[in-house]
């Protein structure tokens, strides 16, 4: 069993955390939205409400005890640029980034994602 990180609790870090328990895997699922946190609670390992644009919090969840994080936010770019430098930073292991461009896609590659998807785009494919 690995462990997970998931940042984001929009369509598609939902469903990301969703899948990777049903898996079998472990997964902690974060999002700064109270209604967010309460509709995944019972579909994932546990559950935390914060806001993982603060380094405190980061470090505070241990992401280098993760086998991986995932950064599902993908409305604000700035912010999911700031978690993923973050992550880095605090000694990530492994980090997968949702972009929402190509664009987007290399900045997030050149502060430290190792694996960048884009939904959109990779749907379409």
């Amino acid at each position: 069993m690995k462990s997970f990180l998931v940042i984001g609790m929009g369509r598609f870090g939902t469903a990301v955390a969703q899948e990777l328990t049903e898996l079998g895997q472990e997964v902690l699922a974060i999002d700064e939205n109270v209604e967010s946190v309460q509709r995944i609670a019972d579909d994932v390992t546990q559950v935390m409400q914060g806001d993982a644009q603060d380094e405190a919090v980061l470090g505070a969840i241990g992401v280098r005890n993760f086998d991986c994080c995932i950064v599902a936010v993908g409305t604000d770019m700035e912010a999911s640029i700031l978690i993923t430098v973050m992550l880095k930073d605090l000694g990530a292991q492994y980090i997968i980034a949702k972009a929402r461009s190509t664009v987007h896609a290399k900045v997030l590659e050149r502060v430290g994602a190792d694996r960048v998807v884009l939904p959109e785009s990779e749907m379409g494919c």
